[in-house]
């Protein structure tokens, strides 16, 4: 019997994450918990955070799509 593959939960990981991106994690559970789990319901709890776009802007739909997209998430 072959045993399983050792999985790494950080396997698909290129660097640490930045300061940023663990604020940004962070957020996210909070907002999932107290506020839901549909697109506006987070756009709305990260923008009423001020937890910002990297450019400093407030979130959309689309930037909100566009970083996660980046992020690999």
């Amino acid at each position: 019997m072959t045993p399983w593959p050792y999985l790494d939960v950080h396997q698909s990981r290129t660097h640490e994450p930045t300061p940023y991106e663990y604020k940004l994690a962070a957020t996210l559970e909070e907002v999932f918990t107290k506020e839901g789990h549909e697109l506006a319901d987070v756009i709305r709890g990260l923008n009423s955070r001020q937890v910002h776009a990297p450019d400093g802007i407030p979130w959309t739909e689309d930037t909100f799509r566009a970083e996660m997209h980046r992020l690999g998430a």
